[in-house]
C-alpha cells in the first residue's frame, strides 16, 4: 500500500499538484464569466461565383446575426470574426431564393449562433456582358452674343462597360460629368470622368476623357441653333 502510494500519488506530486491549480483556475475563471449576448449586421459573402455569371440585384441584403456565449469573447468582437457565406458554384442566370441559417454563418467557436435575420434573401443573376459605347459629353454655358457651339469631340469617343448582359444593353451612352463652356470663344478642351448611371455597370479601365469645344459665329439672320 505504501509503495502504491509513493508511486501514485507522491510520484511528481509538485506537478500534479499545479496541474490541479491551474484546472481549478480555469473552472472557476469560465464559471464566473457571465454570459452576453449580441446582434451584429454582417455582409452576406458569395464563393465561387461562375466566371461568366454577374449578381443583377442593386441591393444585395446583409445579415442581421445574434451570437451568444462568454463576456469575454463578445466584448472582443471584430467585424470581420462574423459573416455569412453563400456558396454560388454552379448557379445559372435567372432569379434565386436562399436560406440564411446557422450552417452559414462562420463565428468563433467560443460563440453560438442564436439567430439569423433574415432567414431567406431574393438575388437575381444574369450572363456578363461586355461592350463599347459611345461618349456624350455634357456641355452648357452662357456664350458670348454672335456665338454657338460649332461641333464637340471627346477622345476617346468610346469606352468599355460590363456588368449584367439585360442592363449593360440598355445603355445608350456614357456621360461625362457637366462641362461649363461659358464665355468660350474658339476653342477650349476640358478633362472629365466619363459615367454609367446604372450602379450594376461598370466602367472597365476608366480613363479620363478629353472633350474638345469648337465654337463658331452665327451666320447672319439664322438666329442660332
Amino acid at each position: 500500500m505504501k509503495d502504491f502510494f509513493r508511486r501514485h500519488v507522491l510520484h511528481n506530486f509538485g506537478i500534479k499538484l499545479l496541474s490541479l491549480a491551474l484546472a481549478v483556475g480555469l473552472w472557476l475563471a469560465v464559471t464566473r464569466d457571465p454570459v452576453a449576448e449580441v446582434a451584429v449586421e454582417v455582409p452576406i459573402e458569395f464563393r465561387n461565383i461562375p466566371e461568366n455569371l454577374e449578381i443583377n440585384t442593386e441591393s444585395v441584403p446583409r445579415a442581421e446575426i445574434r451570437v451568444r456565449g462568454p463576456q469575454r469573447i463578445v466584448r472582443r468582437l471584430q467585424p470581420a470574426d462574423i459573416y455569412a457565406e453563400i456558396e454560388l458554384g454552379g448557379m445559372k442566370p435567372g432569379e434565386r431564393t436562399f436560406d440564411l441559417t446557422a450552417q452559414q454563418v462562420h463565428q468563433p467557436r467560443e460563440l453560438e449562433v442564436v439567430q439569423v435575420i433574415p432567414s431567406q434573401f431574393h438575388v437575381a443573376f444574369d450572363t456578363r456582358l461586355t461592350r463599347q459605347v459611345p461618349v456624350r459629353p455634357r456641355v452648357f454655358g452662357n456664350f458670348t452674343a454672335g456665338y454657338q457651339i460649332g461641333y464637340i469631340d471627346a477622345e476617346p469617343a468610346t469606352i468599355t462597360i460590363g456588368g449584367p448582359h439585360k442592363r449593360v444593353e440598355a445603355v445608350e451612352a456614357a456621360i461625362t460629368d457637366p462641362i461649363d463652356a461659358s464665355g468660350t470663344m474658339d476653342r477650349a478642351t476640358f478633362v472629365r470622368q466619363a459615367y454609367i448611371s446604372d450602379p450594376l455597370v461598370q466602367v472597365l479601365n476608366p480613363n479620363p476623357v478629353r472633350v474638345t469645344i469648337m465654337m463658331e459665329k452665327i451666320p447672319p439672320g439664322t438666329g442660332g441653333r
